[in-house]
């Protein structure tokens, strides 16, 4: 993608911000007052070098803070993990996401690199072990029914806090019940008992089982089938058979398949076609459909499956893959997310002129860190734009956790046996 055109003037307009023809590390280097003027108000998303001075004294560069700006918004200061330790007004809307809060924080601060005082490990483990449903699973809140979607927030969380307490949190022989439960005799899943089929499910349930050590040899029995049904004529994927390729979507049902270990049974390099296409060629970052506008929650969304096709195809014998980048336009994305999804007092959003939220601030920090980051631990290649301040820690391409923290959870849960399948006989009986 190299310089980036300007977009034209009505294009401008309506998207609320441009992009200049400067190459991406001269921004970097330099304080580009009039280009950043295009995308927000003065000093948008810059710590001044001196604290008592204010964004606007100070000029602005692409320098990624989390001192003054982000790590406030998370809570560390002033108030000490405000938001991991009481729902404030503007978060009543997500009482049923709770869990939610709590991962998208927690993983917000993982990639920061700043560490989650013990006491407050403690506290989110405990309510954690609240949202804790007794049939097994984990709701959006205390005294709510068990969904996959938090379940999958909730053990990201217990494994991102990674203490024995938060291990023993999950009741893993409730938690396989519970996925049998919501097991379909078509290998789907349902998000909920009575709820909707779609994607999401199969791979919330495949996350969970996997970290924890719960696969049976009947669990996901049909389940690589029915996902590999999703994959449509776009060459993304849909939410349920038939519908329209979701970047979301996608890689819930591609991370699924790379962890039951089917993700080759895809059509690997119309998926590549598709999701390569995806990302926008003026803005940098990613749109989540054909024809939608750019959203900084698919810098992980989207950005996140281009490690898992480049491991899948290397696997496939393709020697023209490269040994030191994705294959997507990482300095673009970088640059989209530290330019234009800064809010000036701390976290990140979807697009100028959108408010901050929990949800953004992770996925676009989840974006730019697989941007930043190239390889494993054999082989690893950064790309860190702007100063050193920017760069982030690494992002599990499969589970959206930290990898060391992946490794640890799996070295835990492997010491314990597989529960009993107790739901897979219920199931059987209950579809006979």
């Amino acid at each position: 993608m190299g310089d980036l055109e300007p977009i034209p003037a009505v294009i401008g307009r309506k998207a609320g911000y441009t992009l200049d023809r400067s190459p991406v590390r001269h921004r970097a280097d330099t304080h580009m007052s009039t280009f950043t003027d295009t995308l927000t108000p003065r000093g948008y998303g810059r710590k001044p070098e001196n604290p008592e001075e204010t964004y606007t004294d100070t000029g602005k560069t692409c320098k990624f803070h989390t001192e003054r700006t982000l790590v406030e918004y998370l809570g560390i200061k002033p108030r000490p993990f405000f938001h991991l330790t009481c729902c404030v007004v503007c978060c009543q809307c997500l009482d049923a996401s709770r869990p939610w809060l709590c991962y998208w924080i927690l993983h917000s601060l993982e990639l920061l690199e700043e560490a989650v005082p013990a006491a407050v490990v403690s506290d989110v483990c405990q309510f954690l072990a609240r949202c804790q449903s007794p049939t097994g699973g984990f709701a959006g809140g205390p005294g709510q029914h068990a969904h996959l979607a938090p379940t999958y927030a909730a053990v990201n969380a217990l494994c991102i806090l990674g203490t024995e307490e938060a291990y023993n949190v999950i009741n893993r022989e409730k938690l396989l019940d519970f996925l049998y439960s919501v097991k379909q005799p078509d290998g789907s899943f349902v998000m909920h008992v009575g709820g909707e089929v779609d994607v999401r499910s199969a791979y919330c349930a495949a996350s969970v089982a996997s970290l924890t050590n719960i696969i049976t040899p009947t669990l996901f029995e049909g389940t690589h089938n029915w996902i590999l049904s999703c994959q449509n004529w776009e060459g993304g994927l849909g939410g349920m058979p038939g519908l329209e390729a979701h970047g979301g979507y996608t890689f819930c049902g591609t991370a699924a398949l790379v962890i039951l270990g089917k993700e080759h049974m895809l059509d690997l390099k119309a998926l590549l076609r598709w999701v390569t296409s995806r990302q926008m060629r003026f803005e940098g970052g990613f749109q989540g459909r054909c024809n939608k506008l750019v959203d900084g929650c698919y810098s992980f969304w989207q950005a996140g499956l281009l490690p898992l096709l480049h491991r899948a195809l290397f696997k496939d014998g393709d020697v023209t893959l490269s040994l030191s980048s994705w294959m997507f336009e990482q300095q673009a994305l970088q640059e989209y997310i530290l330019l234009c999804c800064q809010n000036p007092a701390g976290g990140l959003l979807d697009k100028p002129g959108k408010s901050r939220d929990f949800y953004h601030t992770c996925y676009c920090l989840s974006g730019l860190s697989v941007a930043q980051h190239f390889g494993n631990q054999d082989l690893h290649h950064e790309l860190v734009l702007g100063k050193e301040e920017n760069r982030l820690a690494p992002t599990h391409p499969v589970y959206n956790i930290c990898p060391e923290k992946v490794a640890q959870a799996i070295q835990h849960f492997h010491q314990l046996p597989i529960p009993a399948q107790k739901g897979a006989t219920a199931c059987a009986e209950d579809q006979s």
